[in-house]
């Protein structure tokens, strides 16, 4: 029987069962008799493991990358049966405590599951429950990469157990197609791809980006200004090489192009308008001339 402790003051938080105040917080049971797992399901494991998101780069990140694939993935599942993750767990094993069981990518999304589980938005995404790898993993650098890169088995002698490197969870137990190394600092992305069972490293084609061929975009480095800040952004190209756009890049396109006919029409109305003023100078030359114009 797992006890999981949520405080109120807090998101959520799991500490060990003699570490609770019984005053201070909500307690479950596994219900195994409706549960024939006998394991919890995303209600019933803690959503975070209070760490700070660690710098403000990573939220309009993850937006950014978001926002603008939108499109591609309305027009993948037009029944709406996807789910993005952004600084979200991914729950691979069953462990005590139970978050140390669950990695939490910066950006992950995962194709043919619903966003809901019984109407009830994801708190995390449940490896044994849905049976469905994420397509596309990304991590977000803010160290010096060692963490991301991390290949350390998980071993086991006796009661000791070393910590698998996320590199090697990633690699051997979720198996996302695509893992994705964004490092802001040096303008750089790592993609590798899972090929018989092992990640390798993708190599860029002629724009520089990598192809995430399954979805028909490309992953890549984007020098500009997002919201209020210059950075070399991580964003996503068609595979023809076009940018695909925030939404509030595809508002200002449309308020451009609007722009552009808006004075396409001022421009074809100012024309129309000379031509008109130039017969009539004609016509009174004519009539001046005695000449009634036909025209």
């Amino acid at each position: 029987m797992y006890r999981v402790c949520i405080y109120s003051k807090s998101k959520l938080l799991s500490k060990q069962n003699n570490a609770c105040d019984p005053n201070n917080i909500m307690k479950f049971t596994l219900d195994v008799e409706n549960n024939p797992t006998g394991w919890p399901d995303h209600t019933q494991l803690p959503e975070s493991d209070g760490t700070f998101v660690k710098n403000f780069q990573e939220h309009p990140q993850s937006i950014l990358l978001t926002d603008s694939i939108t499109p591609v993935f309305q027009s993948i599942h037009p029944d709406g049966n996807y789910c993005i993750g952004q600084d979200s767990g991914i729950y691979w094993r069953l462990t005590e405590p139970l978050e140390r069981g669950a990695e939490a990518p910066d950006w992950f999304y995962v194709p043919n599951v619903p966003p809901t589980i019984d109407g009830q938005l994801r708190r995390s995404y449940v490896m044994w429950q849905e049976f469905v790898a994420p397509l596309i993993v990304l991590e977000f650098v803010s160290g010096n990469g060692a963490e991301e890169r991390d290949r350390t088995p998980l071993l086991r002698s006796g009661q000791q157990e070393t910590k698998p490197g996320k590199f090697w969870i990633y690699e051997n137990v979720i198996r996302p197609a695509f893992y994705g190394i964004y490092e802001v600092t040096k303008a750089s992305v790592e993609v590798y791809h899972l090929i018989e069972d092992r990640y390798q490293l993708v190599a860029a084609n002629e724009r520089g980006h990598y192809p995430i061929e399954p979805l028909g975009v490309e992953l890549g480095i984007w020098q500009g200004r997002y919201q209020n800040v210059e950075l070399p952004w991580l964003r996503w190209w068609d595979s023809a090489g076009n940018l695909l756009l925030s939404g509030a890049e595809r508002a200002q396109q449309e308020q451009q192009i609007a722009e552009q006919e808006r004075q396409r029409a001022d421009r074809e109305q100012e024309r129309a308008q000379q031509a008109e003023d130039q017969l009539e100078q004609l016509r009174a030359q004519l009539r001046s001339a005695g000449i009634e114009p036909q025209l």
